[in-house]
């Protein structure tokens, strides 16, 4: 399974089209608030995403994780604030140029393969090639024929990324995606995603495993209550955090 998960990013071509006019980078938001039934769960928040990079983003129960990245893939609005993607308004020309993993895979009820293919026909690419790369990318090449509701949990999650991928996404959001997952497939997970990172892909995952965000983030980003409580390089952030917020959390005095 993992020297299937092994081939390269690049050959599958994952990475967006360089000939599009506007990049997506720096992305930036001001005053980003968001506000239900009376009840503010982001706040105010000011945040700028200047690399290509693989930001984490943590925090405990209720920080608004979630919540940010449907903002910043612009499936619900917000109340207040501003999102900009390299100069750009977040709109579905913007959307179309992003990808979203949730927790609970999303997929249809049809064949591994036909998932991947249904995908690749929306980005004007539904070639059985490039199909067969991306499911061998993910390991599910042998499995293509299967009904997808067959699949295990972590089979399930690793082909929402293929189908994710086949957008050639040049932003990746991914919402906890290998929670509750078999070591195996986090550790195929995890090396897609670097590979993806590494050819140009911006990536911003959340996840509360913090053995992860070790492993890949090269910045975090730490929410508190729907507040940035801190924006840090991930070296900094797990050395010496500043906010008493992620202190507590790195310490296990916040429920997670």
């Amino acid at each position: 399974m993992h020297e299937r998960a092994a081939g390269s990013v690049l050959e599958c071509g994952l990475v967006g089209d360089e000939t599009k006019a506007e990049p997506m980078l720096p992305f930036a938001v001001e005053g980003l608030t968001l506000e239900v039934e009376g009840r503010r769960l982001i706040d105010a928040i000011d945040l700028a995403l200047k690399d290509i990079s693989l930001t984490v983003v943590m925090g405990p129960n209720g920080a608004g994780k979630s919540l940010l990245l449907r903002l910043l893939h612009g499936l619900i609005a917000p109340t207040a604030g501003e999102i900009r993607w390299g100069g750009m308004a977040m709109g579905p020309a913007v959307r179309k140029r992003q990808a979203m993993v949730f927790q609970r895979p999303i997929l249809l009820r049809r064949s591994v393969a036909a998932n991947v293919a249904f995908a690749l026909k929306l980005n004007n690419d539904a070639t059985a090639d490039r199909r067969d790369e991306l499911l061998s990318l993910v390991g599910l090449l042998e499995r293509k024929r299967q009904p997808a509701r067959l699949l295990s949990g972590g089979e399930q999650q690793r082909l929402a990324l293929a189908r994710a991928l086949a957008t050639s996404p040049e932003v990746l959001f991914l919402d906890e995606p290998t929670a509750s997952l078999d070591p195996a497939s986090v550790l195929v997970i995890e090396n897609i995603l670097s590979q993806a990172r590494s050819a140009g892909t911006k990536i911003v995952f959340v996840t509360h495993d913090v053995g992860q965000a070790k492993r890949l983030a090269e910045d975090i980003v730490f929410l508190d209550q729907g507040r940035l409580a801190e924006h840090a390089s991930a070296s900094e952030f797990f050395a010496n955090p500043e906010s008493t917020a992620a202190q507590a959390y790195l310490e296990g005095r916040i429920v997670v």
